[in-house]
């Protein structure tokens, strides 16, 4: 051990060490606290005038440079401080100074720069990316030129292997960021599984079309309108539904939508004049029938209802053939579930457990239901309904009693009628993550 080494350089090299191992905690703190702050919650503090909110805000929109510049400041103080700590623990105790360079420094760097900012960091993200934006901003736009030399290398060696990146594309989908949050509060405990699905529903409503959940035209109840007033009066009277089509001819010549209240105030000019219902004319009393492409997406569908103010579609494909309506109350349920009330007579699909595990389901429910209600991961991009699901995996209508295994599922056809498969026993092959 060389003698006299407590001298001033020796000082001045331990004060340099410290201080770069500060500066790789600020760094490190940065980095954790700017990527893991919620932008939602910045926001609504730079809202209420906090300075540092509006910066933060400001650094994560150019998140590339930003994890860019805090990474490249954060390796050249480490490797700084690591060489200065060889050079000084070498002059004390000669070539075993290596080693115990690298075994301190080691211990150092992960406890004091690593560890213990990003744990702090990730305990109140929001409050130390406020306090650390002004600094990190300073340091962004000094290694600025840097961090694009390294992003025209890295780019460069990507492009020899065929990689290619997307300089405007976004770190973060705001909906994925969303979606995982929702997921993490679900599976912490912090989120009823019922709200969950209600945000999840909202969010969804911009990916899914309305044919994905309109009511197909074999379900739907029309009247023809050459039918003599009362009985169009009586059929009205007696459907659990407001609003019904009137066809002329055959089902696919729609000609109007009656609604309930519309005729009984005919009804009630009429009695009242003296007249009798024989008089009515029902389709001046109907109103124009509106016709959407069944590729409508669910969110813009549902502005179109609020800002028409109506809350009844009929959907057709591409060569205008009518497949089914849509109403709002049907795009709401996407949302909030099934909404009932004490005119709705009509059974909804269920499922019912079974002792052995399995689950019955009738072939009428939708995927989305079946994976809502159970938390399964059947896809329904191929289908809507369970039945479809299987009658697509099988590329045939299955006879009663065949068992199919796909997606992780066992499904058995329990029941089917004509070409439709009405009943389906379900069971996972393995438990559902």
């Amino acid at each position: 051990m060389t003698s006299g080494f407590l001298d001033l350089q020796f000082w001045t090299t331990a004060g340099a060490i410290v201080c770069l191992l500060a500066a790789s905690a600020f760094f490190s703190g940065s980095e954790t606290a700017l990527t893991a702050a919620s932008r939602a919650k910045l926001r609504a503090r730079a809202d209420r005038g906090e300075s540092g909110a509006e910066t933060a805000l400001a650094l994560t929109n150019d998140s590339e440079r930003l994890i860019g510049s805090l990474l490249l400041g954060n390796n050249v103080v480490n490797i700084l401080s690591a060489s200065l700590a060889t050079a000084l623990l070498s002059r004390i105790f000669g070539h075993s100074g290596v080693a115990l360079a690298t075994l301190v420094m080691t211990f150092l760097v992960l406890i004091f720069a690593e560890v213990l900012p990003k744990t702090y960091a990730i305990s109140a993200p929001e409050d130390v990316a406020i306090r650390v934006s002004p600094l990190a901003r300073i340091v962004k736009a000094l290694l600025a030129p840097l961090v694009a030399v390294v992003r025209v290398i890295v780019r460069g060696i990507l492009a020899i292997f065929g990689l290619k990146t997307d300089p405007e594309s976004q770190m973060f989908s705001v909906r994925e960021e969303i979606a995982g949050a929702l997921a993490i509060g679900h599976s912490s405990g912090a989120m009823h599984k019922e709200d969950r699905d209600r945000l999840l529903g909202a969010l969804d409503l911009g990916s899914r079309s309305v044919e994905e959940i309109m009511r197909h035209r074999s379900g739907i109840e029309m009247i023809d309108c050459d039918l003599p007033p009362e009985a169009i009066l009586d059929a009205v009277l007696t459907s659990p539904h407001t609003r019904l089509p009137l066809y002329k001819d055959e089902r696919e010549n729609v000609v109007g939508v009656i609604h309930a209240k519309d005729l009984l105030r005919a009804v009630n000019k009429v009695v009242r004049a003296g007249g009798t219902v024989a008089d009515i004319d029902v389709l001046s009393v109907a109103m124009p029938p509106y016709f959407i492409p069944d590729t409508t997406a669910l969110d813009e569908q549902m502005r179109t209802f609020l800002s028409r103010r109506t809350h009844f579609a009929l959907v057709v494909d591409e060569y205008g053939t009518l497949r089914g309506l849509i109403t709002l109350e049907d795009i709401l349920e996407e949302i909030v579930g099934d909404i009932t009330d004490e005119h709705d007579t009509e059974a909804l699909p269920t499922l019912h457990p079974t002792s052995s595990g399995d689950y019955l389901v009738e072939g009428s429910m939708t995927i989305r239901d079946l994976n809502r209600a159970l938390d399964w991961n059947l896809p329904d991009d191929e289908a809507n309904t369970v039945a479809g699901l299987v009658i697509h995996a099988a590329q045939s209508i299955p006879a009663q009693g065949q068992v199919f295994s796909f997606h992780g599922y066992r499904f058995e056809v329990v029941a089917r009628r004509e070409n439709r498969l009405t009943r389906l026993r379900i069971r996972p092959l393995s438990s559902p993550s």
